[in-house]
């Protein structure tokens, strides 16, 4: 059964995220249950018609999924991005000094932010829909021309019509989220991750733009242990090291789920490379 949510509100970045996880994977579970029971209503050895009924309810959920991933989506780049960014450019002004005003350099670098953050989520999601699609398709058809077949067998019919539904749920599992390297995640913990990730690009994009805006050419990186500078397992470590504006730009995290932070540090300049990494 689908819940009701309240709207999202932007604040605190993991409570934004455990929200927009709990959402998703609302919708994404009555999506697997409306499958599952297309599924077993085929491998009972139900007429055509009634699986071809069955079947409008989960085109509905598909059609619901992807409805409440471009309203959180939607509501995630126009309210917490725009939060968060302006976050951390506040914040890069109590180092740097002056007052955060949304000019046109930030104005721009949150709107290519919040299209490149709203492009992900779709892009995703958009992958799973129609993972879905394809078993909705794929039942239909057999419903239509095998499940006829499987009456006519009498005995057999209903070993048939088990064997046909489990290999339609083991082709057209929907249990995670795939990424282009084949990784598999659940969809809750995607969707948190991504959400946690593209949080702390914005509030960093603000800092850092701040910083530039400032004529800060250098920050410092705050950052886990262990945390390697363009991935986790990287040899160059980040914590504690000094990097320019525009190589933090270009790393702002390196991992899902990365804390990574940047001080700036207006008293560095281009001729104390020795002490930048």
């Amino acid at each position: 059964m689908a819940h009701d949510f309240p709207p999202l509100v932007p604040g605190d970045a993991d409570e934004v995220a455990r929200h927009v996880a709990a959402v998703l994977q609302d919708a994404w579970q009555r999506l697997a249950d409306q499958q599952a029971a297309v599924l077993a209503l085929l491998g009972q050895g139900a007429r055509a018609q009634q699986v071809i009924d069955r079947l409008a309810l989960f085109q509905d959920a598909i059609a619901d999924f992807a409805a409440r991933v471009d309203t959180e989506a939607r509501a995630f780049v126009t309210r917490q991005v725009p939060h968060l960014y302006e976050q951390g450019a506040q914040d890069a002004s109590a180092r740097v000094g002056g007052r955060f005003t949304w000019s046109l350099l930030h104005t721009d670098a949150l709107q290519a932010l919040a299209a490149d953050s709203y492009a992900d989520f779709l892009r995703h999601s958009e992958k799973q829909q129609r993972m879905a699609a394809a078993c909705y398709r794929a039942v239909r058809q057999v419903a239509r021309r095998e499940v006829p077949l499987l009456a006519a067998g009498r005995t057999t019919a209903l070993q048939a019509a088990r064997s046909l539904a489990a290999r339609l749920a083991a082709d057209h599992q929907l249990n995670y989220v795939v990424y282009r390297n084949g990784a598999r995640m659940p969809v809750q913990a995607w969707a948190e991750a991504a959400t946690l990730a593209k949080s702390a690009v914005a509030y960093n994009a603000g800092t850092l733009n701040r910083s530039r805006e400032a004529g800060v050419q250098f920050v410092q990186v705050f950052d886990g242990a262990d945390c390697g500078w363009t991935s986790h397992q990287d040899t160059d470590k980040a914590t504690g090291t000094l990097r320019t504006v525009e190589e933090a730009a270009a790393w702002p995290i390196s991992h899902p789920r990365c804390r990574r932070g940047f001080g700036p540090r207006p008293n560095v300049t281009a001729g104390d490379r020795s002490n930048v990494r």
